[in-house]
């Protein structure tokens, strides 16, 4: 996905709409003092509110436009005539979605499943209307309450994907092309180091034909965990994967050191990730350089020239069938 239309972190301003005001209002009827009373409520403000949209990778739409309003309630009439409910505002954003209040930094919620719900800014109640306030001693009132005013606040929305497979090496291990391989897409690949700028999403489907989804993370390196390099921008996506695929340039110096820096950077971030089903993958089979220190615990592959990619496809649905 391109840099320019991938965004996991914005923060917006949302607000409810604000409640209608109660009427005061009297009947024209003779003989009744006043005409009596017959104002009817404000109608209530509508909300804003997140819904998960599974089509939706991005939150690209809140980049530019940063405010966002729900609609008021229409005030009240008479003839006991209550205002129309103010229309909530959906906004729709994609699955994997943390909402966090900007001030507090309280996790409010969290999008994970398609159409699933959350209120981030409620409508005001509206106000009641003067047939409320008649008693004994005020049989004609001239009072009604005001709508009351929306919730209003500043929300953090990061994006944390959610993939079946995320697919993890240090820079120039071969993760784009062989994302390429595993889906068919073709995402940019180049022999230098941070080609991909922003996580590749690809669909595969497996021997049932069910559909699986796997994510190519931006390369780690040594201190990615302090913010080095691409640093934490994307170590928060592979959080929520259910098969960690550790690729591991056959060609390189030292593919063991390799393979420890990866651990130790991911341990450091969030240690529970490295508790999820792994599969490690030895990549650049197809060179005379290539070695494999980890042999029989490992899947040797070239992702360039096709060589283990059944087997490794075999694995990964192994795993997703557990």
């Amino acid at each position: 996905m391109n840099k320019e239309y991938f965004v996991d972190y914005v923060k917006i301003k949302v607000k409810g709409g604000k409640g209608g005001n109660g009427c005061i209002s009297f009947r024209r009827e003779k003989y009744v003092p006043k005409g009596g009373p017959d104002g009817g409520d404000g109608g209530d403000g509508g909300s804003v509110i997140l819904e998960g949209d599974e089509n939706l990778m991005t939150l690209l739409d809140y980049k530019y436009k940063r405010f966002y309003k729900a609609q008021d309630g229409e005030h009240g009439k008479g003839k006991k005539m209550h205002g129309k409910k103010g229309e909530d505002l959906i906004l729709k954003v994609p699955l994997g979605t943390v909402v966090i209040d900007s001030k507090t930094k309280e996790i409010i919620g969290e999008i994970l499943s398609k159409e699933q719900r959350l209120c981030v800014a409620k409508g005001g109640k509206g106000g009641r209307g003067n047939v409320h306030f008649v008693s004994p001693t005020n049989r004609a009132p001239k009072i009604c309450e005001k709508g009351k005013k929306g919730e209003e606040k500043e929300i953090i929305l990061e994006l944390k994907l959610i993939s079946d497979v995320a697919i993890v090496g240090l820079p120039n291990s071969g993760k784009t092309t062989l994302l390429n391989r595993l889906t068919g897409t073709s995402a940019k690949t180049a022999p230098y180091p941070f080609t991909t700028l922003t996580p590749n999403i690809g669909v595969q489907r497996d021997s049932n034909l069910r559909r699986y989804t796997l994510c190519d993370i931006p390369g780690i390196i040594e201190g990615a965990s302090k913010g080095k390099g691409l640093g934490l921008t994307f170590l928060r996506h592979i959080e929520r994967t259910k098969i960690l695929l550790i690729l591991i340039d056959g060609a390189s110096d030292s593919p063991l050191k390799d393979y420890e820096v990866l651990i130790k950077e991911i341990k450091s971030y969030n240690p529970s990730i490295l508790d999820k089903k792994k599969i490690l993958v030895v990549n650049k089979k197809d060179l005379k350089e290539f070695k494999n220190p980890f042999k029989e615990n490992s899947i040797e592959i070239s992702a360039l020239k096709g060589i283990g990619i059944q087997t490794l496809k075999e694995k990964i649905e192994e795993l997703l069938n557990e």
